[in-house]
């Protein structure tokens, strides 16, 4: 079933984000309309909804599996003032906005695994990626894409993800209204944008680290071919993971995490 803009609407109660939105029954990827949007003067809080994407993104290369009728697809465009060498802090406020967001509906469940993606019980339900464009010293824009797993049964998943992988309606046993599911999504990005955007970076620092319960645990971290062990100390002011290695804290500014294994 495609979305229905006028039950989105109904359900929508932000002042900026979602008020412009264009729905798409299809297409290759959101962040790449929104940025076209944004490259031709969208203003902020401008959004893209698609009912699938033939080509969607995630972190480093990856595609995003993106099955019609089932999930959330969307890219909201930003336009924030900061320097341009902090803008992955952007991605760590989408991921409390959206761990908030799930906690509703799995509360005690939900977690942050940095940077970019939100589990639940231990298994990816919403992935995040932020991508900007920007001079030496200001962001033209930013287009934060989000995709959530919703009314996916385990069966519907590709058969690679079903163990690391999950969606509301496997968790919780029920289906979701998509639009209120989306307006929800809108509201919890419109909150904490003008949370880090009133009172800086810290009250965002330390929501994702609550979220998250990282921590003091062991981890595995892989950059450029090389992976070291240590653990989590907690995350700097600017975004960056805070980790014990080897009696050194190192800053993570890129590359992948996991959890040691017990």
């Amino acid at each position: 079933m495609l979305f229905n803009e006028e039950l989105l609407r109904a359900f929508l109660t932000t002042s900026v984000f979602g008020k412009q939105i264009q729905f798409l029954e299809k297409t290759v990827s959101t962040n790449n309309h929104a940025f076209s949007l944004a490259f031709k003067g969208a203003p902020e809080g401008t959004a893209v909804l698609a009912d699938c994407q033939t080509g969607g993104k995630g972190r480093m290369s990856r595609s995003w599996f993106s099955p019609p009728g089932k999930n959330i697809y969307t890219t909201v465009i930003l336009r924030p003032e900061m320097d341009p060498a902090l803008s992955p802090q952007v991605t760590l406020i989408a991921g409390v906005a959206v761990a908030e967001l799930l906690y509703k509906y799995c509360p005690g469940k939900v977690t942050l695994k940095w940077p970019n993606d939100v589990l639940i019980g231990g298994r990816k339900v919403c992935g995040i990626l932020a991508e900007s464009r920007s001079s030496a010293v200001k962001i033209e824009y930013i287009v934060v894409g989000i995709g959530i797993n919703i009314n996916m049964q385990e069966n519907e998943l590709d058969e690679s993800l079903r163990q690391i992988a999950t969606s509301l309606k496997i968790e919780t046993g029920r289906d979701f209204i998509r639009e209120e599911v989306a307006a929800r999504l809108y509201e919890s990005l419109e909150k904490w944008y003008f949370i880090f955007r009133d009172s800086g970076f810290e009250p965002i620092r330390e929501k994702w680290l609550e979220c998250s319960g990282m921590t003091g645990k062991e981890i595995s971290y892989s950059s450029q071919g090389v992976t070291v062990k240590g653990r989590v100390t907690g995350m700097d002011n600017d975004g960056a993971l805070l980790c014990n290695v080897n009696g050194e804290i190192q800053r993570l500014i890129a590359g992948e995490i996991a959890l040691a294994a017990r």
